[in-house]
């Protein structure tokens, strides 16, 4: 057999692995040590192997996963994400659906500080659900809103998404981060404009008016600052030092671990135990996330031995398809695929193959990386697997609320995601102009 050919059964083996229940990252390198074998030998694939293990974990920028991870799980014990809330909540009271549009703001900060699109979702279902619905909006609705607007965290920097692409990729974390901003602003707005139209066009799917109740109390000047201060100094600090070039992405995730770790002892939001399940999570979370990587490297290393990305570019560009016509095929199948795989898991498998391909179609990579991140994000508010569906389930203790309601609330937000994605298309300076000046 041509190593073409093994790169194609490998790809197979490893969809067959995933559908029998086997780790991703276990399948990848299953998958790959047997193709390399069949290629050259085991005792190649077993030096690819170790190789791998050092070049792909070795950098000091693996150092940026832990300490994003434990920021965002700080802020998220220290009650930063409710603070967040409540600030938006009191500018926008008087909007109509203010709420939803304060959800949606609160949550494109938050995911400025955290990163983590999960976190969100959880954080933001057990402050904004409640109290919208007690304020007469929709429990469809209100889900809905958290669901869609918790994707704004893996778009707007700091992105663990985007660090995996980065790394895949082989471009700066930091130009990743910043090729966020633009798309995460758009999005948001997108998200604010849909909730607008929503309310105006069609109000009885936002509000159940017999529920209503009388606006918020105002909030004082001194209890504004107290919720501002902290969430306005992590943004400074972080984001701040990163695009001011005064830290390194590494070292901006290490003064957000510290800053956040002061506002949790600040507030007395930590103890010893809560503070070691933290550190377990953070522990559990970044291993496998750089287990995945390690996996992933390994893979793509095997794809490159076999030939397969240079003759899939070769037929796919070269042939009718044409770019633009991959890009098409890429994103439906990245969709697809988010309905069943989580987030870095459709990455790790996709990005090795579709890498090389977007590369001689001559596309912009950190725009194909903004546009893979759009598109893997969709995946989370898609049935039959939407992550972020899920959490909001999971963490909202109604049985009385259904799966099947989250889904059709976030469908809105599919749509104005899929826009988002067609306006990146047509203007791709709003994902590279900050990254490439």
């Amino acid at each position: 057999m041509t190593g073409i050919e093994i790169g194609v059964i490998a790809i197979a083996a490893l969809l067959v692995l995933i559908l029998l229940g086997m780790p991703i990252g276990v399948a990848m390198m299953v998958s790959s040590f047997g193709a390399v074998a069949f290629i050259r030998n085991e005792t190649v694939a077993l030096r690819m192997l170790g190789s791998v293990a050092n070049d792909s974990l070795e950098e000091y920028l693996f150092a940026i996963v832990p300490l994003f991870v434990l920021m965002g799980l700080l802020v998220t014990i220290s009650g930063v994400g409710k603070d967040t809330f409540d600030l938006f909540e009191r500018l926008l009271r008087r909007v109509r659906a203010g709420l939803g549009m304060a959800t949606v703001f609160a949550n494109a900060v938050f995911a400025s500080i955290t990163g983590i699109s999960v976190a969100s979702a959880s954080v933001f279902s057990r402050i904004a659900v409640p109290e919208m619905v007690r304020h007469g909006y929709t429990r469809k609705f209100s889900t809905g809103v958290v669901a869609g607007s918790s994707v704004l965290g893996m778009l707007i920097p700091p992105s663990l998404l985007m660090v995996v692409y980065a790394v895949l990729a082989e471009e700066s974390v930091g130009r990743m981060f910043l090729s966020g901003v633009g798309p995460g602003i758009l999005l948001s707005g997108l998200f604010a404009l849909t909730i607008m139209l929503m309310a105006w066009l069609r109000p009885a799917s936002v509000f159940d008016r017999e529920s209503r109740v009388e606006d918020v109390a105002d909030t004082g000047v001194l209890d504004f600052a107290r919720k501002g201060v902290p969430i306005v100094s992590l943004v400074v600090v972080v984001l701040g030092g990163l695009y001011g070039g005064f830290l390194n992405p590494t070292e901006a995730g290490a003064m957000g671990a510290l800053g956040a770790l002061l506002i949790a002892l600040l507030r007395r939001s930590l103890t010893p135990a809560s503070f070691w399940r933290l550190l377990v999570e953070c522990g559990q979370i970044t291993v496998s996330v750089l287990f995945l990587i390690l996996a992933a490297t390994f893979f793509s290393r095997m794809l490159a031995m076999s030939g397969l990305p240079a003759a899939l570019a070769e037929f796919l560009i070269g042939g009718t398809l044409g770019p633009w016509g991959f890009m098409l095929l890429f994103i439906a199948l990245v969709i697809v695929m988010g309905c069943f795989i989580d987030s870095i898991s459709i990455m790790l498998i996709l990005l090795p193959i579709a890498l090389p391909v977007a590369q001689a179609a001559g596309f912009d990579m950190i725009w194909f990386g903004v546009m893979t991140v759009v598109a893997v994000e969709i995946g989370l508010l898609t049935p039959p697997f939407g992550l972020s569906v899920y959490t909001i389930k999971s963490s909202i203790d109604d049985r009385t609320l259904k799966v099947g309601d989250i889904f059709r609330g976030t469908f809105p937000f599919v749509l104005a995601m899929v826009a988002c994605l067609v306006i990146l298309a047509i203007f791709p300076g709003i994902a590279t102009w900050l990254a490439r000046l």
